[in-house]
């Protein structure tokens, strides 16, 4: 699953669970869902931010620097 499939999905977990009428097991299985999710997605996001650094890299005098992301790793 994509990064926006996932943060979709997350937003309907919440709006499920806000609702308060869930039982008990349902409201445990969607928040397991959630943390996954969540995890996923903070772990693509450092993964994009990570590969901004590489390409926003520049030197003391201003001189751009960038790398092949492989080579960043």
């Amino acid at each position: 699953m994509d990064f926006e499939k996932k943060l979709s999905r997350l937003e309907e977990i919440v709006t499920k669970m806000e609702s308060g009428n869930l039982p008990l097991e349902e409201s445990l299985k969607l928040f397991e869902e959630g943390v996954k999710n969540s995890r996923e997605c903070q772990k693509q996001l450092t993964e994009a931010e990570e590969k901004v650094k590489v390409l926003l890299k520049v030197d003391a005098d201003g001189k751009a620097h960038t790398k092949n992301f492989d080579e960043a790793d």
